[in-house]
């Protein structure tokens, strides 16, 4: 608006036509920290014609909700781009909603979410600018370069369209009882795992065994996605063996990877929990044959590409509503994992497309979070009537994986009996009991090779090139083409017109 209005000169209706057509929103997350708000004195230290302008659309676009609803203050003073307080701030989301022809989430849930929640007065306002795009992931990086033999055993079987047509994939599902298919499946998987089991050994110190099921969770640290509720469970794994160390159970490696933001405390804190039960876990000969852990370190692509291809489960925990999409788990996904996780983000229509069969579900629905959240959630009540639960809480809290420093790991504890904002609590009797499923499945190898068939063959619908097509479709309204553009330099002639025109770099 300011160099259409102020340095080009074009008239305030007609720049502000073309900025809301210019701009589009899309949402990547409904957590409020997130969501930026600034402060007004900064915005009118730093850039006073801006803030100047902010306040002309403000005004304008209030004078449309008023028009629409007469008399609402209420809902006048939740949309306006300017909060009041006892410091004013200008909400950024609402100013991106209000300045643009679309809005969009990255999930057919989270979407849903938008409009019915965090969004709602503006859906009400302008329905027609809302829509998903749910996210996807690019299979030339994502499942040919990183899982080749994955990538050759599928194309052995469909043909050698679709790493660009990804939804051939469906093709699979024929061969998902074929005998010889998933035996190529297991193979491929075996020699993944061991290669990863390999870098371990090199990397980590730690020998684990490529024949237990890898377990692995790797993502931002943050609390919502709940990598603590999967350090709670394993060490239910870890009371339980010890207590019975001659029962029959799926070996696991439980390895979890990822970064904390440099101020997150409680993240870092909870990095600091897993890697001492993992020195606890891996150090106990009543325990070590039948469960290991390892942290990941410097979490980053290049490990990603390593430690994806190896996967047998993905953990996808986040409590319901909470995450917007999430790409790793589609990588997972595509590489032969099998997912236990929550109806959130994109768990929602990967469990659609492969079918329920072949997903492990477990916790609360969105639906379900927010009534127990309305009817006031006490998170010790679940603490108090679940034993094993309340074991593993009072471990944590009490010192038994930090001797060296009783108290370390207090905070943890104590924010999970009488605060526990993303309900791991609420949702720890149910994931325990899925991940038993998950076990004995895994000790069931024709079963669990079937649903890793059935999660490659679903996975054609999260190809990055269907989502990118839905944004340049519906969106910016141009029409995607398919038609494979040549490198620079590719071609002699093109070579010869970058020459000419003296551009040349060898």
């Amino acid at each position: 608006m300011r160099v259409l209005h102020d340095v080009e000169k074009v008239p305030w209706e007609e720049a502000w036509k073309i900025t809301k057509k210019t701009c589009a929103y899309t949402n990547h997350t409904v957590l409020p920290e997130a969501l930026e708000k600034w402060p007004v004195k900064l915005m009118e230290y730093l850039l006073p014609r801006h803030l100047e302008i902010l306040y002309e659309i403000n005004s304008s676009f209030l004078a449309e909700v008023g028009k629409k609803w007469p008399g609402d203050n209420g809902r006048m003073s939740r949309m306006s781009l300017i909060e009041e307080g006892s410091e004013k701030r200008i909400n950024m989301a609402h100013l991106s909603i209000v300045g643009c022809h679309s809005i969009n989430g990255v999930a057919s849930i989270h979407s849903e979410i938008l409009r019915k929640q965090l969004f709602r007065d503006f859906y009400e306002l302008w329905p027609q600018k809302f829509n998903n795009k749910t996210n996807g992931v690019t299979p030339r990086r994502w499942l040919v370069s990183c899982n080749p033999n994955l990538a050759d055993s599928i194309t052995s079987k469909i043909g050698s369209n679709w790493p660009t047509q990804l939804e051939e994939l469906r093709g699979l599902s024929k061969f998902a009882k074929d005998k010889e298919f998933l035996l190529q499946l297991q193979k491929v998987k075996q020699e993944n795992k061991m290669k990863l089991a390999s870098y371990i050994e090199q990397n980590n110190g730690i020998l684990v065994d490529p024949t237990s099921m890898f377990d692995i969770q790797v993502k931002r640290f943050h609390e919502y996605k709940r990598q603590l509720l999967n350090i709670l469970h394993t060490i239910t794994l870890y009371n339980r063996i010890k207590k019975n160390p001659e029962k029959n159970i799926a070996p696991r490696t439980v390895m979890i990877g990822g970064k904390a933001a440099p101020g997150y405390h409680m993240a870092k804190l909870i990095i600091k929990l897993f890697n001492n039960m993992a020195f606890i876990v891996n150090t106990d000969t009543t325990v070590n044959k039948k469960l290991k852990c390892v942290f990941l370190e410097n979490y980053r692509v290049s490990l990603a590409e390593k430690i994806i291809p190896a996967a047998d489960l993905s953990e996808q925990l986040s409590t319901a509503g909470m995450e917007a999409s999430g790409t790793g788990n589609m990588k997972f996904m595509l590489n032969g994992a099998l997912t236990i996780g929550t109806l959130d983000g994109a768990n929602v229509e990967m469990r659609q497309e492969m079918g329920a069969n072949n997903f492990f579900l477990f916790g609360m629905t969105v639906e379900q979070v927010e009534d127990l959240r309305n009817k006031g959630y006490n998170p010790r009540e679940y603490y108090d009537r679940n034993a094993e639960l309340r074991q593993c809480i009072d471990q944590i809290g009490g010192g038994y994986f930090s001797p060296e420093d009783p108290n370390l790991f207090k905070e943890i504890a104590s924010s999970l009996i009488n605060h526990d904002r993303y309900m791991l609590l609420a949702d720890y009797a149910s994931y325990v009991k899925v991940q038993e499923t998950v076990g004995e499945t895994f000790l069931n190898i024709p079963a669990w090779t079937n649903m890793v068939a059935m999660n490659i063959a679903a996975s054609g619908k999260f190809s990055s090139d269907r989502t990118i097509s839905e944004y340049a479709r519906e969106i910016w309204k141009v029409q995607p083409k398919k038609e494979k553009l040549p490198a620079p330099y590719e071609s002699l002639q093109k070579e010869q017109e970058v020459i000419e025109m003296g551009k040349f770099v060898k």
